[in-house]
């Protein structure tokens, strides 16, 4: 058997690991509640005679997923009670942030919107907060579970339970709402009365996951911990002020303060081309999939081929790519796989542009999908992998948090041009201009593969 052949069996083998199955059922849990207070809440509050308008407010619940860095450093720092007596820090967070989805869905559940709107607003919100919560605490919970040679099996895991989540939270709830509608011309609550609790039920999976794993056994960095007390052995000199105020000062410092310093002194200048890399590492598919359907429909593919394609056999390729992902940074380390992923990420946005000019084409649509959504999975495996190995793990919540709202920053608020990109030029020349934006993070991975440390790459 060749050396290869053992190489892959070897980087598969990762699977087996109690800790990456773990993933499977948290990252289901994190996967729930995303729909349930964005897209599928749209479609039951428009059943309900809720305004176009008004629905478009209503679904700012979901930002709070992008500024769940705000108050990581709780989830790093702020002890509960009893629960982390009793489960540990990470677990603690998650059992709370999951008990709290499971009390705002079935309150949401038990709320009709064509009568009390704004009690549904609110605990959609508090449903937001508290997943965004969970994200955080998941994201902890992996990086201190397992080396980063096994981040990216982990992370490809998880991808499959949030996906599976997803479809559980979109056409999952409007089946159970289809079976209990006796009559599907008028609106009626009680359908989405048992749709929505059906799916706070389903929650039991991570919460059950929760209470059976094992918290991770973390080993704080000392050195990291003697800087930090040097900072709050300094504030304390500052006799000036009130005990309370010092005292508030001092957590900040921290909690909030310490993780970004820390980040900063452990890479020097390259926190700048780390920083840059992790903003610009998922512009091209990000950019792209902004006018992507929009594009489906201006070729001519009908809902069923676009349902079909996309939506079933495009998950299914990208979490073939995220598994394949994360047996190849076992085997080949993730620094290889990075670049592979950002470089095959790049190009196969040409293949929109053949697409584009091709036309309607089901079987050419077929090919740019598959391999777009494998080159995406394994890119994603990959990047998470490596963010995860550049947390210190006395600061994983925050500065995770930090790294995955910087990831999506450039390349949503570009992605907001892309339509009238697509009016000024044309298809074809967009894809190949979305192409070309992935030439500099091949730079950039480069120069962080050469230039930054090999201790820093990989954190064992």
């Amino acid at each position: 058997m060749s050396n290869t052949t053992t190489g892959f069996r070897d980087g598969f083998r990762l699977y087996r690991h109690p800790r990456v199955a773990t993933m499977l059922f948290l990252g289901f849990s994190s996967g729930l509640p995303l729909l349930l207070v964005f897209g599928t809440l749209s479609f039951w509050l428009r059943e309900a005679g809720v305004e176009r308008g008004t629905i478009g407010f209503i679904s700012w619940a979901a930002l709070a997923y992008g500024f769940k860095w705000a108050w990581a450093p709780l989830v790093d720092r702020l002890p509960l009670p009893l629960l982390t007596r009793t489960l540990g820090r990470r677990r603690a967070w998650l059992l709370a942030s999951q008990l709290t989805v499971v009390v705002a869905l079935l309150g949401m559940a038990f709320s009709d919107p064509s009568s009390n709107l704004s009690q549904l607003v609110v605990l959609a919100v508090l449903a937001a907060f508290a997943s965004a919560t969970q994200d955080i605490a998941v994201d902890a919970f992996r990086i201190e579970s397992a080396p980063q040679r096994i981040q990216a099996a982990m992370a490809s895991t998880y991808m499959i339970g949030y996906r599976l989540a997803m479809i559980s939270a979109s056409a999952g709830v409007l089946w159970v709402a289809a079976w209990f509608d006796p009559d599907e011309g008028s609106y009626q609550h009680l359908p989405w009365l048992f749709a929505y609790s059906t799916m706070a039920g389903l929650m039991g999976i991570g919460i059950l996951t929760t209470l059976i794993v094992r918290e991770p056994d973390v080993k704080v960095d000392a050195a990291t911990m003697a800087k930090e007390e040097v900072g709050a052995t300094t504030l304390r000199g500052w006799r000036s002020l009130p005990r309370r105020l010092e005292r508030a000062i001092e957590w900040m410092w921290r909690a909030v303060v310490s993780p970004f310093a820390d980040f900063l002194r452990r890479y020097r200048w390259h926190a700048l081309l780390l920083l840059a890399l992790i903003a610009t590492y998922r512009i091209s598919d990000i950019v792209l999939g902004v006018v992507a359907n929009i594009f489906y429909v201006d070729m001519g593919f009908t809902k069923a081929e676009v349902a079909n394609v996309t939506k079933v056999f495009g998950i299914a390729m990208t979490l073939l790519g995220a598994v394949l992902g994360g047996a190849l940074v076992g085997r080949f380390g993730v620094m290889r796989i990075l670049f592979i992923g950002a470089l095959l990420a790049a190009a196969t946005n040409l293949l929109f542009a053949l697409l584009a000019t091709v036309g309607h084409d089901l079987s050419l649509l077929i090919v740019v999908v598959g391999m777009d959504n494998l080159s995406g999975g394994l890119a994603s495996a990959a990047f998470v992998a490596y963010l995860s190995g550049l947390t210190n793990i006395s600061y994983s919540a925050t500065q995770y948090a930090l790294f995955s709202s910087l990831m999506m920053l450039l390349p949503k608020f570009v992605g907001g041009f892309s339509g009238t990109a697509v009016d000024a030029f044309s298809y074809p020349e967009f894809f190949v201009a979305t192409a070309l934006m992935g030439l500099p993070v091949l730079i950039l991975v480069w120069l962080a593969w050469r230039f930054v440390p090999a201790e820093e790459n990989v954190r064992d």
